[in-house]
């Protein structure tokens, strides 16, 4: 399992999340939020297109990064959700928390200006 993290040139700082988010690796998506927070980021995109799985703590660590950074002002948009995944986040009610989008190019032209 890997992250990648990108800031494009209108602002938005994609994380792509390739594999599975999981109990082993969920600290480190959120440390690269923070980070990302701490340093004047405000505008994400967590792309899950490369992503077969996501466990109970997974979901916990998305929706405890969603709250952080709505606190500092900030939007978080989720995209490339496999059929599972959109399942699972409909399940969940966890689509009624976040914008969701097929692709990370339409996630990131959802913000404002």
């Amino acid at each position: 399992m890997a992250f990648t993290a990108t800031r494009d040139t209108g602002g938005i700082y994609l994380i792509r999340v390739e594999g599975q988010l999981i109990v082993g690796n969920r600290q480190e998506l959120k440390a690269a939020v923070q980070e990302a927070l701490e340093s004047g980021e405000r505008r994400f995109v967590i792309d899950f297109s490369r992503t077969g799985y996501i466990d109970s703590s997974g979901l916990g660590a998305l929706v405890s990064i969603s709250k952080k950074v709505r606190e500092q002002g900030g939007d978080l948009r989720l995209s490339g959700l496999n059929e599972d995944l959109r399942s699972l986040f409909e399940l969940t009610k966890l689509d009624t928390l976040f914008a969701i989008s097929d692709t990370a190019e339409k996630a990131a032209g959802g913000f404002a200006g």
